[in-house]
């Protein structure tokens, strides 16, 4: 564990373009660590642990402030990619909209809710799945983050966060102030989560009209921990950063065996030799999977 801008930050991988890792809740301190994990075969992956509670009230525009700190004290001269699970995609578009210069592309993994709408929905959702003990998963391999988390959860600071965004989306800040990002932006939301992913997409397109959607199939909130949909997770997401930067933040390209991505739409399709799968709505990439 380092502190790098003021945050606690684990660092995974040491070569590669860098990514940030934004964990969920608010206040899942270290729900990324999979997440993380699983994307520095490729990348630096850093993966910070999001402010507590303390003296003053948590809002949005201290969890923006506190990540532009760390952004602003990276070594690379590549813009960072970030990559956010649940809360930590809103807090990714939150930061870009305030910041659309620092960021090189945003991947949204299980994004949360914009509107009054999305969240009847997924509370419809929930309630109908009150007898299932894991209502965010369809075929978990790991426990729930909860129970392995690595501190206490801190429910101020997710009251206090949580509050605060939705105040946000009530002055019409949030998804209007999404129109000032310019960055490729991907969606992946697993078509089993009870956060509605076509539902906030729509609520999205309006001010981010380039959002890529891909939906995968027997998968639930936290696409890296789902048995049936952790490789094509892992294989889309990695493919579509290294596009992303390679025509947008220095060049890098896609190491070998994953061919450049195709397509402008919105609607692709993703051929991934050895999972036997052609889904449309993702991202199109044809990608060699490790043995």
């Amino acid at each position: 564990m380092e502190t790098i801008g003021g945050l606690r930050v684990r660092v995974h991988g040491s070569a590669g373009p860098v990514v940030i890792a934004l964990h969920g809740g608010p206040a899942a301190v270290g729900s990324a660590v999979e997440l993380a994990a699983g994307l520095s075969d490729q990348f630096q992956v850093l993966e910070p642990w999001q402010r507590g509670s303390g003296e003053e009230p948590l809002t949005v525009a201290r969890h923006v402030a506190d990540l532009h700190a760390l952004v602003l004290s990276l070594s690379s001269p590549q813009r960072p990619v970030v990559v956010g699970e649940s809360w930590g995609a809103m807090l990714a578009l939150a930061y870009a909209a305030e910041h659309p210069r620092d960021v090189a592309a945003l991947g949204l993994i299980g994004c949360g809710t914009f509107d009054l709408a999305a969240r009847a929905k997924l509370a419809e959702t929930l309630s109908a799945r009150r007898s299932t003990r894991r209502p965010y998963d369809y075929a978990p391999l790991a426990p729930p983050y909860e129970d392995v988390l690595p501190e206490p959860f801190d429910g101020t600071a997710h009251a206090q966060t949580w509050d605060d965004m939705v105040r946000l989306q009530h002055e019409g800040l949030y998804p209007q102030a999404f129109a000032a990002i310019h960055s490729p932006v991907l969606m992946i939301h697993g078509e089993h989560d009870p956060h509605p992913g076509a539902m906030i997409r729509d609520s999205l397109k309006p001010y981010l009209p380039k959002l890529k959607y891909c939906q995968l199939e027997k998968c639930g909130h936290s696409p890296w921990i789902e048995q049936f949909a952790r490789d094509e997770f892992f294989a889309t997401l990695k493919a579509w950063i290294h596009q992303a930067i390679g025509h947008g933040a220095g060049g890098h390209q896609p190491p070998e065996g994953n061919q450049q991505l195709a397509g402008q739409s919105d609607d692709h399709r993703l051929d991934a030799p050895g999972l036997g799968v052609s889904r449309p709505g993702c991202w199109a990439a044809t990608v060699r999977l490790p043995a």
